[in-house]
């Protein structure tokens, strides 16, 4: 087995060495989505030409304070934008199309996806103003389209969305099958079952190397299909005559608010839908013929008209958002939906890894109110969209790749996907991670020839910042260990005109912990007046005597070293 590491040994490039590509040969990078579940961004390089492959985001968590979602950095392609020749959008998901309204206007490329990742795309650049002005091309299901040197065809797959895609992406190098997010479903309710015929026939005409999807990779046997959650959904209301049940979902899952639909109409009950999210996905769903059996769902404030009995609501939230539908019902903060003692609230979802924290949270603010919950834990309500290790072989049967290249995964779910792809005597494996840019043909084995700049980005009220920067650092050890800020009004020969002024945030109570405050006055004062006559001279010198003097004070007292700011006057 060919693994990255292994690779990266033998590369002939340094970090530092410009990276000049050979004409003929075909190239793999990801700067997001390798080595992580999120935030996807993959290019394929090939004869001075590059096309993009997703372009998606994550979300913060408790470690990033004041953030909410974060992407890739695209500092590479942004570099050679004049050789982009397209972002192809795989499906509609937020890994991998969130980014485009943030990074679009560093990469003026034109956009390509199928119509009802279109529709959401543009509700998504409507809202940051860029209505209009992204070039979006609309490709039919199974059809294609020429960029530059690649020819990319939709082969149409079964996941939690409507349209999900794998791309044959043909070149004179060779082709690679990146196959998206995908599952393989036999009756996924919207939309068509993956065309297995297509795969196959790809597969007949020979494929250098598959892309894969590596989420499941642990996971044995098959997914199981969308058509056992209706069925499971309408039983589990039909248990609960007499309350008001909520169910939370991910909003993307078009499938999923139809069987709910369903499942509500089977006990004589409206749906109603809570959260802007999924306003959004039911507006693009029913532009493309979608939910077209399906009754228009209630709003909000409709709701409020109904006996609990007849109604079931939606709700945004399943993950544990801070401002989502179900947690400002959980916390008592809707403005027109409340839950009460004996209600049920349905978890039709999964936990997305370091989401637990926000999700225990608010199930506990539920369960204290008296309200029953439901979770896939207990009751088959939920379905995954990625392929189980079953439905992986299945693939590699169809396409019979030369090279496998496990990606969508952390490193445990890349190495388990390629080990797979060996037992499926795929001849050559080679586990990516960001920022490696790996050679994958026209021959010999899959290698990594170059490592360039990968990271993450971040939006920071309304502008991006890079996430490794000295800000964040500084921010992050401001919520663990406080901070303060220190006034001296000093006269040029070093003299202190008053008392030093320290102000703490997020250490002390300064009324009840005035005594202390006063300690750490006296503190700096003493370091000051310890300098010699020409380091009082010296603002540096001061300044730094007198930072050092409250961290010490406050780590000895509450073992904690706030970060510190010293303000000196001199007069």
């Amino acid at each position: 087995m060919t693994q990255s590491s292994q690779a990266a040994a033998g590369a002939s490039k340094s970090p530092a060495d410009p990276f000049v590509p050979e004409d003929d040969a075909l190239y793999f990078l990801a700067l997001g989505g390798s080595g992580e579940i999120g935030m996807n961004l993959n290019l394929y390089g090939h004869r001075g030409k590059w096309l993009m492959v997703d372009l998606g985001i994550s979300f913060a968590d408790d470690t990033m304070p004041g953030l909410d979602v974060i992407m890739p950095d695209p500092s590479f392609i942004v570099e050679r934008r004049e050789d982009l020749v397209g972002l192809v959008v795989t499906h509609a998901h937020e890994d991998h199309l969130g980014a485009v309204q943030y990074l679009w206007p560093e990469l003026r490329c034109p956009v390509y996806c199928t119509p009802f990742t279109a529709s959401v795309l543009r509700a998504k650049l409507h809202e940051r103003g860029l209505s209009g002005v992204v070039p979006i091309h609309e490709i039919p299901l199974g059809g294609s389209l020429e960029a530059g040197p690649f020819a990319v065809e939709y082969v149409t797959m079964t996941h939690s969305i409507p349209e999900p895609n794998a791309l044959a992406i043909r070149t004179s190098a060779g082709t690679v099958v990146h196959t998206g997010d995908w599952k393989l479903d036999p009756d996924p309710l919207i939309g068509t079952v993956a065309d297995e015929k297509r795969l196959r026939e790809i597969g007949d005409e020979g494929v250098l190397a598959l892309v894969g999807d590596s989420t499941n990779a642990l996971v044995p046997g098959w997914t199981g299909s969308e058509a056992t959650v209706r069925a499971s959904l309408t039983d589990l209301i039909g248990r609960y005559p007499n309350v008001r049940v909520a169910v939370s979902c991910f909003a993307t899952n078009v499938a999923r608010l139809e069987s709910i639909a369903v499942a509500a109409a089977a006990h004589d009950r409206h749906v109603a839908l809570v959260g802007r999210s999924l306003w959004r996905i039911n507006d693009a769903a029913r532009a493309n013929g979608y939910l077209k059996d399906v009754p228009k769902f209630l709003s909000e404030h409709d709701a409020g008209y109904l006996p609990r009995e007849k109604l079931v609501l939606i709700c945004t939230g399943s993950q544990g958002e801070p401002r989502s539908a179900l947690a400002r019902i959980a916390g008592n903060d809707h403005p027109q939906i409340t839950l009460s003692r004996g209600d049920v609230v349905v978890f039709s979802s999964r936990e997305i890894p370091g989401n637990e924290r926000a999700i225990g949270r608010m199930q506990n603010q539920l369960v204290t109110q008296g309200i029953e919950l439901v979770t896939a834990d207990e009751e088959a309500i939920h379905v995954s969209g990625h392929p189980a290790r079953d439905e992986l072989v299945r693939m590699y049967q169809w396409v019979r790749p030369r090279i496998a290249v496990p990606v969508h995964g952390e490193q445990r779910h890349q190495q388990a996907h390629a080990a797979l792809a060996q037992d499926c005597q795929i001849p050559d494996q080679i586990v990516p991670a960001n920022g490696e840019l790996i050679r994958l043909g026209p021959d010999g084995p899959a290698r990594v020839v170059a490592h360039v700049r990968s990271g993450r980005m971040a939006l920071d009220g309304k502008r991006l910042i890079p996430l490794d920067n000295g800000m964040m650092r500084t921010r992050s050890r401001m919520v663990n260990n406080g901070a303060s800020v220190v006034t001296l009004v000093m006269t040029a020969r070093g003299e202190l005109v008053t008392a030093p002024q320290v102000a703490v945030m997020g250490l002390i109570d300064e009324v009840a912990d005035r005594d202390m405050l006063l300690d750490v006055v006296d503190a700096v004062r003493e370091a000051v007046a310890g300098l010699s006559k020409t380091a009082r001279a010296d603002d540096a010198q001061v300044k730094e005597a007198a930072r050092i003097a409250v961290r010490r004070c406050f780590n000895a007292s509450h073992g904690k070293k706030p970060v510190t700011d010293v303000h000196l006057v001199r007069v």
